[in-house]
C-alpha cells in the first residue's frame, strides 16, 4: 500500500513539473525572452521632460514628432496583429514596449500643444497614408510564416532606428533629444531580439535602411539598459 502511495505521489509531482515546464516554454519565440528591454519608465521620463526648457520648434521638428508618434503606433499595431496570428510572446512583449514609446512621444506633443495624429484611431488605422499602406504590407508579409513575422519585426526596428537618427539630425531641443535617444535604444534592443529569433528559425536578415556596418555593430553588442 505504501509503495502505491509513493508511486502516485511521484507521478503527481512529475505531472506538475511537466505542466510547469510546458507553460513556461510555450510560445516564448526565443532562446531568451528579454524583449521588454525597450520599456520606458514613463513616470521618470515625464519628470525629466517637465524640468527641461520648452524651446521653439522648427517645422521639421514638429512634423518629425507627429510622424514618429504614428510610426511607433505602426510597430505596436503590427506586433499585436502578429501576436494574434502566431501567439508568440516576443510580439506581445515588444508591442507593450512600443506602447511606452508612443506614450513618451505623446508627452512631447502635449508639452508643445501639437495635435495628436493618433487621436482615437484604433489598431491598424493611421492618419498618415504611407504608414497605412505599410501597415497592410507588413501584416500580410508577417502572416506568411513565423520566420517572415520575425523578419517583419526586424524590418520595423531597422526603419525605426533610421528615422529616429534622421529626426535627431533635425532637432536641437533637449527634451526631444532625450526621448529620441531612449526610443533609439529601445529599437536597438528590439532589433537584437528579433534577429536572434530569425537565426533560431534558420533564417537571415539584411538591413534595408541602416547600414550593414551599423547593423553588425548593434547585433554584435549586448542589450542596453537605462530607461
Amino acid at each position: 500500500m505504501k509503495s502505491k502511495i509513493k508511486i502516485a505521489t511521484f507521478l503527481g509531482i512529475l505531472s506538475v513539473v511537466v505542466l510547469s515546464f510546458s507553460s513556461c516554454s510555450k510560445n516564448d519565440g526565443s532562446a531568451n525572452n528579454s524583449n521588454n528591454s525597450g520599456n520606458i519608465n514613463l513616470v521618470n521620463l515625464q519628470s525629466q521632460i517637465t524640468n527641461l526648457p520648452k524651446e521653439p520648434l522648427s517645422t521639421e521638428e514638429l512634423n518629425a514628432l507627429a510622424f514618429m508618434r504614428e510610426e511607433e503606433k505602426l510597430a505596436r499595431d503590427v506586433y499585436l496583429a502578429l501576436h494574434n496570428k502566431w501567439g508568440v510572446n516576443i510580439f506581445s512583449n515588444i508591442s507593450s514596449s512600443e506602447q511606452t514609446h508612443m506614450d513618451a512621444l505623446l508627452m512631447l506633443l502635449n508639452k508643445y500643444s501639437i495635435a495628436d495624429p493618433v487621436g482615437s484611431n484604433g489598431a491598424g488605422i493611421f492618419s498618415n497614408s504611407t504608414l497605412q499602406t505599410l501597415y497592410t504590407q507588413l501584416v500580410n508579409q508577417g502572416n506568411l510564416s513565423i520566420l517572415d513575422a520575425y523578419k517583419v519585426g526586424a524590418t520595423i526596428e531597422d526603419l525605426d532606428i533610421f528615422d529616429l537618427k534622421n529626426a535627431l539630425l533635425q532637432n536641437d531641443n533637449q527634451d526631444i533629444k532625450l526621448v529620441y535617444d531612449m526610443l533609439t535604444k529601445g529599437s536597438r534592443n528590439h532589433l537584437r531580439s528579433f534577429y536572434k529569433n530569425i537565426l533560431n528559425a534558420g533564417g537571415s536578415y539584411t538591413p534595408q535602411y541602416i547600414s550593414q556596418t551599423e547593423f553588425d555593430s548593434i547585433i554584435g553588442s549586448a542589450m542596453e539598459t537605462g530607461y
